[in-house]
């Protein structure tokens, strides 16, 4: 297996708390690599990171802290062979909401673990984790677009602006250090163990379930007629570690994707599979909410030689299978009166 070369090498993951970091780390320690993880841990009540993400805090190799202080960076990563960049206010509309904060997660921090990975003689390759919330609307007929690596960027949004910033920055701070560098740009992630934000529109698929199980109606923001290339966490961490150690990564931006674009309409179908008494209701379209599109997937196959394997109805069941059997991921304000709007 081609992951199986990180056996015995030394990772940094930033933001390994979260969803999507936490799943790195897992795959990471069952292909024999070691782990070093940091994370704020402040997005969550702590029991969602022990009880659902399977975070440990008594791990010496998981540090609690924040990438946008000086200094937090330089003192994990001496002696990493690589370096995962997930860290970020990664809600797109906690972002709008707070500009700021996202201003100094995804911009000040990244620029923290980018001058630390330069400076590191001893990094590999950094990949640097991105978003399809750079592209924005692209046109396309059918409103179904592809996006392609190369397009132009558009972002509607602070969160998708300032991944776009990091791209940029990522390019230009380690091609001048001569640090190996990768891009990936992920598509709209879900699955188990996720769980949801309060006021944030993201994650459809475990708000969606989340509300199905309490006999909530679903929210179709626009009408869920935005499409979505959904794409399984599992294969979102399995191809993050190929851009790890693909040769033909190096310098490039790649997208993780299925290539297969689902409406929002599409995915309260399924989930009323699984959910059959769930009603639906039409609201507005929240701001900076794009139209949306699929992957173009032609790189991310000839790199790594790779694509990913669950299919949207598998998750979706796979997610509702997980959320009956752990109620206790639903977060109590969900439980509220103000929540049955």
């Amino acid at each position: 297996m081609v992951l199986e070369q990180l056996a015995g090498a030394k990772v940094l993951v930033t933001g390994a708390g979260g969803l999507v970091g936490s799943r790195l780390t897992a795959q990471l320690r069952r292909v024999g690599a070691r782990p070093v993880s940091i994370c704020k841990i402040d997005a969550y009540p702590r029991r969602i990171y022990h009880d659902h993400f399977g975070i440990t805090l008594d791990d010496p190799d998981f540090h609690v802290g924040d990438i946008a202080r000086p200094g937090v960076v330089r003192g994990l990563i001496d002696g990493c062979d690589y370096v995962i960049h997930a860290a970020a206010l990664a809600d797109v509309a906690a972002c709008t909401r707070r500009p700021l904060e996202a201003i100094e997660a995804n911009i000040v921090g990244t620029q923290h673990v980018l001058a630390a990975a330069a400076a590191t003689p001893s990094v590999r390759r950094v990949v640097f984790v991105s978003s399809a919330s750079v592209y924005g609307n692209q046109t396309a007929p059918g409103g179904r677009a592809e996006f392609v690596e190369d397009a132009p960027l558009q972002p509607l949004s602070v969160y998708g602006t300032s991944k776009a910033w990091g791209e940029c920055q990522t390019s230009a701070v380690l091609s001048e250090a001569g640090v190996s560098y990768a891009i990936v740009r992920y598509f709209s992630v879900y699955g188990e163990p996720q769980t949801v934000k309060e006021n944030s529109h993201s994650w459809v698929v475990a708000w969606f379930c989340m509300r199905a199980a309490l006999g909530l109606p679903l929210h179709l923001n626009g009408g869920g007629h935005q499409v979505r290339d959904l794409v399984h966490v599992d294969d979102i961490a399995t191809g993050t570690l190929h851009a790890l150690v693909a040769p033909g990564a190096h310098g490039q931006i790649v997208n993780i994707g299925t290539g297969i674009g689902t409406t929002i309409r599409q995915v309260a179908d399924l989930v009323r599979l699984h959910y059959p008494d769930l009603t639906v209701t039409e609201t507005p379209l929240p701001p900076g909410d794009p139209r949306g599109g699929y992957a173009s997937t032609r790189r991310m196959v000839d790199l790594f030689g790779w694509r990913p394997g669950i299919t949207v109805a598998e998750g979706v069941a796979r997610y509702a299978a997980w959320l009956k059997n752990t109620p206790s991921a639903i977060p109590d304000w969900l439980h509220q009166p103000t929540a049955q709007l």
